[in-house]
């Protein structure tokens, strides 16, 4: 099996798990209302990691999945994950493998700004002004769960991501 085709299942793979254990684990064991966004780890790690084409497409089936299983119109989701795997795509160049500093920053910013995405199409737009209760009873406890899980979570998918790079790495060597 090429390196290539190894990346696209391993990624598909955890893309698969992150979606049920979000679900269904992280649902079981709420905090507050609000469950980490699991996918949004994956999207920006990805985006940050790979570069914009690559968060791209984590992104875009990221979001799909949220639309097939959660949502009425197909493709909103899409468009705010697709979006968020390409921006993160823009700090590639600022990457460094051992730091988890820019991954955490990333990371919450990506989930911040996916918070008021929703709270904007989903609620201003339909007449719920109550602005600062969603942002204190939805978007700022889902950023703090999410930031918690990403220490760990961030952690496995660098290491998932090494391991794949290295393959790439020995795969290349044969060719040349």
């Amino acid at each position: 099996m090429s390196s290539s085709m190894k990346r696209k299942i391993t990624i598909f793979i955890l893309i698969i798990i992150c979606f049920l254990l979000q679900c269904t684990v992280f649902k079981a064991v709420i905090f507050t209302h609000v469950v980490p966004n699991l996918l949004i780890v994956v999207t920006s790690s990805f985006g940050f990691m790979r570069g914009k084409k690559e968060g791209l497409y984590v992104g875009f089936f990221c979001g799909m999945l949220i639309d097939l299983f959660f949502c009425e119109f197909y493709g909103f989701y899409t468009l705010i994950y697709m979006y968020i795997g390409y921006i993160n795509g823009f700090f590639k160049n600022m990457f460094y493998d051992d730091d988890i500093k820019l991954p955490m920053v990333l990371i919450t910013g990506s989930d911040f700004i996916y918070g008021c995405i929703i709270y904007v199409f989903s609620f201003l737009l339909r007449g719920r002004f109550d602005t600062w209760y969603y942002f204190k009873n939805v978007i700022f406890p889902e950023v703090i769960y999410t930031v918690v899980i990403t220490l760990i979570f961030y952690r496995i998918i660098r290491r998932i991501n090494r391991k794949l790079e290295e393959d790439e790495k020995r795969s290349a060597a044969k060719f040349v």
